[in-house]
């Protein structure tokens, strides 16, 4: 039997998959960089990286019952991301696919999100991508995952980290805001924030100042949460909606971190329910930054012949946008 090896890197997270030839995913195993206070350094991150990623490899080895000599092939993902943790994975990547004498497939992070919906049953979907740095409507049209809508400014990720740690919160700040709003006690009144939708494309910068001079006013950080997060997840939705109607589509898929959220998931059930569209949303080991996709994604280029004998020709495409790939492996 022969085995794929799919590595994350791109950002907070490292992960190391083994996939059988079917797909199927064995192991999945990963482990993030966090703090207390403050945010992400990448050389800090990448550092983390190089600690945790041989008792990964390990790990994901036992758990899906193989032998390194098993494998045929590595995907990793390439872009986009962070250079510092792109290098990292990129190099154990290498070391891995040296030893072995197998090929490597460079994988587009973003797409994997996408591609990883067909294991719920996603066929032809409008992806909601809301992750870190992230924040994208895509869908497929004529070859290629087109970009229908997107952030101006700054990723919904890193938007809700920002305000968690002006908060005083740590890393990742998402699931601590989300508990905040969970417990708000006033649920009757929203906070009146600023909505900035134009088309299919939102930003955040604006909003991100009005809640910053709220607490340096002393607000109630419960209500706050409260309200950034449906004032925030209603200008994702009615983005994602608009996406919907103007491509026909009748799916509607959740990828990134951020999709993480129950309230967002909420939101966008109820859109799609008035709607009359599908909504799918795969588990949290899936949704979130992981090896699995990566090389769910990986295995399907490599049996289109879409791989890298040559290792020096292999590198990192930091900036590459979901819009850049070519989609040969359909």
């Amino acid at each position: 039997m022969k085995y794929l090896l799919g590595i994350e890197s791109t950002a907070h997270t490292f992960g190391v998959a083994v996939l059988d030839w079917d797909g199927k995913i064995l192991s999945n195993v990963k482990d993030a960089y966090t703090t207390e206070e403050g945010g992400m350094i990448p050389i800090e991150v990448r550092k983390h990286h190089e600690e945790v990623a041989d008792r990964l490899f390990e790990g994901a080895l036992n758990e899906a019952k193989i032998t390194k000599d098993q494998i045929e092939a590595i995907a990793f993902s390439n872009a986009p991301g962070l250079a510092p943790c792109l290098l990292e994975g990129m190099k154990f990547a290498k070391e891995i696919a040296s030893d072995l004498e197998v090929p490597l497939v460079m994988v587009n992070h973003c797409v994997a999100h996408l591609e990883i919906g067909e294991s719920v049953g996603a066929k032809d979907p409008v992806m909601l991508y809301a992750s870190g740095a992230n924040t994208q409507i895509i869908a497929y049209e004529a070859g290629k995952y087109r970009v229908f809508g997107e952030t101006l400014d700054l990723g919904v990720g890193n938007f809700i980290d920002t305000v968690a740690r002006y908060m005083g919160l740590g890393f990742p700040g998402g699931p601590k805001i989300q508990k905040l709003a969970e417990e708000c006690k006033n649920k009757d009144e929203l906070i009146e924030l600023p909505y900035s939708i134009k088309g299919v494309d939102v930003a955040f910068s604006g909003l991100q100042t009005k809640l910053k001079n709220l607490l340096d006013k002393g607000g109630d950080k419960n209500e706050i949460a409260y309200s950034m997060q449906e004032v925030v997840f209603a200008m994702l939705v009615e983005a994602a909606e608009r996406a919907l109607a103007h491509t026909g589509k009748k799916e509607l898929l959740l990828g990134g971190g951020v999709a993480c959220n129950s309230r967002l998931q909420e939101m966008c059930k109820i859109m799609c329910e008035e709607r009359g569209v599908k909504y799918f949303c795969p588990a949290r080991p899936l949704l979130a930054d992981n090896a699995g996709m990566i090389g769910y994604l990986g295995l399907k280029m490599f049996k289109a012949g879409i791989f890298e004998k040559d290792l020096d020709k292999v590198d990192i495409a930091p900036r590459e946008r979901t819009d850049d790939v070519e989609v040969s492996w359909r």
